[in-house]
């Protein structure tokens, strides 16, 4: 038996447990079993929210295929309204240990709960090798690659965990089912890949699918969309603070080229609460 809360950033949704007073032996299997939406609680994947030996708390977050992740940022952003609105803290200003870093949190705060959340990606990663993905150079940019015969361009960008950025002139057309898992399982991606599809709106203004290593197609993905963004910077196509639009709602990114720093900023929901047997 396991108490667990539902939570969602931007439809992008996961099972919270709070591991300080909860214990999950089986992460791997319980994340198997909460995510499937017909027998189970119905989710993206399994969030376990411990202590830390040197910040205020660690995230660590689980697919629904069972695999452990490095970060997730719409999942962060839910970890700070967890740990603020159960009483875990009275702090408004967080660290969170991941397997991707250390991220840091501003809550936005109406009324004792926690509206918005804005997280410090830290600095992007471009190193090939650091992604990771098996191509040359010091950067994969506008990189031209062969996906089953089809050629597309990728820029790849780590902000915490790997992303391929894929820009294209209609997201809503794509058949997403049929190419995600072309990117995720490709030979060029030793650790699998999280695949953004980028349409470029405007210079502020971006519209994003994501297909996400172990869960498929998400409503949102936050580190998907930080990366989307810095890809359109690098590429040119966008200004230094954008938009991003999902299925599952907008996210704001912003770039301080001054710290080489990505910041992202969106809502933290809670759908219910309940007891796992």
């Amino acid at each position: 038996m396991i108490r667990f809360t539902k939570m969602q950033g931007c439809g992008n949704d996961y099972v919270y447990v709070n591991c300080l007073s909860e214990t999950v032996a089986d992460p791997n299997t319980l994340a198997i079993k909460v995510s499937d939406r017909h027998f189970g609680i119905g989710s993206d994947g399994l969030i376990l929210i411990k202590e830390s030996k040197d910040y205020d708390f660690t995230m660590h977050m689980y697919n629904a295929d069972g695999s452990q992740g490095e970060m997730c940022g719409n999942a962060i952003r839910c970890v700070g309204k967890y740990v603020y609105e159960h009483h875990m803290t009275d702090k408004t200003e967080l660290s969170i240990e991941t397997l991707g870093g250390v991220k840091y949190l501003s809550l936005t705060i109406n009324d004792g709960i926690v509206t918005e959340v804005t997280v410090d990606m830290g600095e992007p990663v471009l190193a090939p090798a650091q992604i990771p993905v098996l191509l040359d150079g010091e950067r994969v940019i506008d990189r031209e690659i062969l996906v089953e015969e089809e050629s597309y361009k990728i820029t790849c960008v780590s902000v915490g965990n790997p992303h391929a950025v894929v820009f294209v002139k209609d997201t809503m057309s794509l058949p997403l089912s049929e190419i995600g898992p072309k990117f995720e399982n490709h030979s060029l991606f030793p650790q699998r890949i999280n695949t953004e599809f980028v349409e470029v709106l405007d210079r502020k203004t971006i519209r994003m699918r994501v297909w996400e290593r172990g869960s498929g197609e998400t409503f949102a993905c936050g580190t998907g969309a930080t990366a989307s963004v810095y890809a359109c910077i690098l590429n040119g196509h966008t200004e230094d603070e954008v938009t991003v639009k999902m299925l599952g709602g907008d996210l704001r990114i912003r770039y301080d080229r001054e710290k080489n720093r990505l910041y992202m900023t969106g809502e933290a929901v809670t759908v219910f609460e309940g007891t796992y047997f």
